[in-house]
């Protein structure tokens, strides 16, 4: 089978693989539909993660078709359609229990390798063995819409994360709600915030594209301004005060600082992005102005059930976040559209 694999700073090549097969009874091997390029795949892509070990499989966001399932699986039969968490989780857990499946002791990661030692392909091939498959994947009922794919995969991550950001800063009906970073994460944070009813959206983002997806999301205001100017900025939109709600989806020193002071005395910080830039928590500011942070890996498989409801009801869309669709074989074009801000998203099809 095709596979995407890293090898190292900007080299990513699509590569004949060995096809997964069913190794324990709760496995399953499913025939990917749709796959996708992750922001926090751009870090290893540009550097930032270093590569250790050798080249190895990239991707962790994937719908698809079961395949081939263990004996012990029962809550799914071949030919069903799934959406698969970015990790793998066994659903039994203490941790999986109070629904936080990415923090699962059994659970694993697409492209490394799972509790027994076994190697997992990638997301972004044309199949992958997903481990303890009864409480990892998400069986999506009836017969799919093609139209529906880009929403459906959006829940594998981003609008799972864009919610659990929204989930972390206690977005509720009425609430003033800052985004700061306007990739597929953050956009889709936007989109949970609306969904949640809040009543004022600001989506901080210098894009003239994303700045139009994320008024479509929902968002009410745009703060093209960054830094202390465009904390200034939020502050003078909402009469001087800061937000009830942040939304940190970027990662980054500067973003975290932006997001904290975003934030009203007494209000909430909910941070998502992957830290890889080295954000920090100024505990003295925090403690002097009562701010709430939480967050952290999003367990998507807690959110995607609730959110596929609506994705089929037709209640929110998130897979406008995909704005470039590329076959698998062009993985290497998908990564640096993204990496030169040419995309938001960029879906593939293998």
């Amino acid at each position: 089978m095709l596979g995407t694999m890293i090898y190292g700073e900007r080299d990513i090549r699509v590569e004949e693989r060995p096809r997964p097969r069913v190794l324990t009874g709760t496995d399953a091997v499913v025939r990917v539909t749709a796959a996708c390029v992750c922001g926090s795949d751009l870090w290893g892509y540009r550097g930032l993660m270093p590569l250790t070990g050798g080249p190895r499989p990239i991707g962790h966001e994937f719908v698809g078709i079961v395949d081939e399932i263990g004996d012990a699986v029962s809550t799914l039969s071949v030919g069903d359609f799934v959406i698969s968490p970015f990790t793998t989780s066994d659903g039994t857990c203490p941790a999986c229990l109070n629904n936080i499946h990415s923090a699962c002791v059994n659970g694993s990661n697409y492209g490394a390798k799972d509790r027994n030692g076994e190697p997992l392909a990638g997301a972004q091939g044309e199949y992958v063995r997903v481990p303890f498959a009864d409480g990892t994947l998400v069986r999506v009922p009836g017969d799919v819409d093609e139209a529906l794919v880009p929403s459906l995969l959006a829940l594998s991550d981003v609008m799972s994360t864009g919610h659990h950001a929204a989930e972390s800063a206690g977005v509720e009906e009425g609430s003033t709600v800052v985004v700061v970073g306007d990739g597929a994460v953050g956009l889709c944070a936007v989109l949970a915030a609306h969904r949640l009813g809040a009543e004022r959206i600001i989506a901080m983002s210098r894009h003239e594209s994303r700045q139009k997806l994320a008024r479509d999301f929902g968002a009410t205001d745009i703060v093209a301004e960054r830094g202390d100017e465009g904390i200034a900025k939020v502050h003078e939109l909402l009469d001087g005060q800061g937000a009830d709600c942040v939304l940190e989806a970027v990662g980054m020193k500067d973003s975290m600082h932006q997001a904290l002071h975003s934030a009203r005395p007494g209000g909430s910080v909910g941070y998502v992005g992957a830290p890889v830039g080295g954000p920090e928590l100024p505990i003295g500011y925090l403690f002097s102005n009562n701010i709430h942070v939480g967050g952290g890996v999003a367990p998507a498989r807690a959110y995607i059930p609730e959110l596929l409801d609506d994705v089929l009801a037709g209640t929110i869309n998130p897979g406008l976040v995909f704005d470039l669709t590329l076959p698998l074989a062009e993985a290497p074009a998908a990564y640096a559209a993204m990496d030169e801000r040419r995309a938001i998203k960029v879906l593939l099809k293998p």
